[in-house]
């Protein structure tokens, strides 16, 4: 099967609700180029927050100097985010309600970096920071391209280059 169809048909999948399509669950859409559904792209934009601010709340604690810079703007920033996306969904009259917790592997990632402390706990910390906002630049990015309600679409693409450039920073600090 070519690979395009299968990322078509992945993308069509039935999922139960308040589950990630199988195809953004993959990284078929990712891969592909393709948006993601609405409803995961509230979902991972909203755990993604999650884990940038709870993550960067521990490194407040535990780092110093331009980590603790970094980490106090990503909560920051972050809170800031939140707050858009709520509003967005209220301006757009969706009623889709953003997850208030985690996702599995974030939850794990999250427990790990309770498990360090000094420069272990900031070199796992940027790491983990340079994953999540490639993650979520490519997110925001497709959603902002290609997304299926002009009011989120448009928030997703106003946010991209702010996301990118916290990325940037944290690769600056990966160095």
């Amino acid at each position: 099967m070519r690979p395009y169809i299968l990322a078509f048909l992945l993308s069509a999948a039935v999922t139960p609700a308040g589950a990630q399509s199988t195809a953004e669950q993959i990284g078929a859409n990712s891969a592909f180029g393709i948006p993601p559904k609405t409803e995961d792209f509230v979902r991972l934009a909203a755990q993604s927050d999650l884990f940038e601010i709870e993550s960067s709340r521990l490194a407040v604690e535990r780092s110093d100097g331009p980590v603790k810079t970094f980490a106090e703007k990503m909560i920051q920033d972050h809170e800031k985010t939140s707050a858009e996306l709520k509003q967005s969904l209220q301006d757009a009259k969706l009623d889709i309600a953003p997850p208030t917790a985690m996702s599995d592997d974030q939850k794990e990632s999250l427990e790990g970096l309770r498990k360090l402390q000094g420069a272990e706990f900031s070199e796992d910390y940027i790491d983990d920071q340079v994953d999540a906002h490639e993650d979520t630049v490519d997110l925001f990015k497709r959603y902002g391209e290609e997304g299926d309600n002009p009011t989120l679409k448009a928030w997703a693409a106003a946010t991209a280059p702010h996301l990118q450039e916290h990325l940037d920073m944290a690769k600056g600090l990966d160095k």
